[in-house]
């Protein structure tokens, strides 16, 4: 099973002001990516601030959020809300005939995933923006090796860098 993580990031690096900036000043040609993408694997999987931040389920795909609140729990057939770890929810979408997912953050799930050397792909559109201070993609000092696959301008100034994580 492939795991994408899909995310977008400013010019110095920021995923978000902070946990509840709505993810609005990425633009439209990411956007479209974004949808292209998570439609294509079928399936999302995120923290709950994240969810909280875009406020819906998207539609057509299945929306896994994670998280510690217990009472946390949808009877929509597309929201998922899960205390699992990250290796029992791949294993849970394996089981399920699911070929890839899409991983969507915040910094706090794109750890715990890294962590567990789960993340096979990671593609990062760079924003032509600066925040300054903010989130960033991981929350923990890492040291993981990327081979590039790919370099897309997808916008204006917006480019769509694709890496293999080594494994």
């Amino acid at each position: 099973m492939k795991v994408i993580l899909l995310m977008a990031v400013t010019a110095d690096g920021m995923i978000a002001r902070n946990s509840m900036q709505t993810i609005d000043w990425t633009g439209k040609a990411d956007k479209k990516y974004f949808v292209h993408i998570t439609r294509e694997s079928g399936t999302m999987i995120m923290g709950s601030k994240t969810f909280d931040t875009i406020g819906k389920v998207l539609p057509g795909r299945k929306n896994i959020v994670m998280t510690r609140d217990k009472t946390r729990a949808s009877q929509d057939r597309d929201l998922i809300f899960t205390s699992q770890i990250p290796g029992q929810i791949i294993n849970d979408f394996k089981a399920q005939g699911f070929e890839s997912v899409t991983l969507i953050g915040g910094s706090m799930i794109n750890t715990l995933f890294i962590k567990e050397n789960l993340i096979d792909e990671i593609h990062v559109t760079i924003v032509p923006r600066l925040f300054g201070k903010g989130l960033s993609l991981f929350n923990e000092s890492l040291d993981i090796r990327l081979d590039l696959l790919d370099v897309t301008e997808i916008d204006k100034g917006h480019v769509l860098l694709r890496y293999a994580v080594k494994k």
